[in-house]
């Protein structure tokens, strides 16, 4: 079985997140649903963390996966 993963960016590469995304999200709403669940935290949570988007995607059946980020490429 193929997983359809994530990658949430940020400036700090250490906190760089691959989620994988729950089965009943299809690829052409995924980008428009999640901006507009973060947006929503942003805006009821001002200030909030990377941890607080994580567990606010992974109330909504969003599984945050370990890997390792190569070196890099510069």
């Amino acid at each position: 079985m193929t997983h359809t993963l994530m990658v949430l960016p940020a400036t700090d590469k250490s906190q760089i997140r691959l989620m994988k995304v729950p089965p009943d999200y299809e690829s052409q709403e995924l980008y428009r649903h999640v901006t507009g669940l973060i947006a929503k935290l942003e805006q009821q949570e001002p200030g909030c963390s990377s941890d607080d988007v994580i567990a606010m995607l992974e109330e909504h059946g969003f599984e945050a996966v370990n890997f390792e980020l190569g070196p890099s490429l510069d």
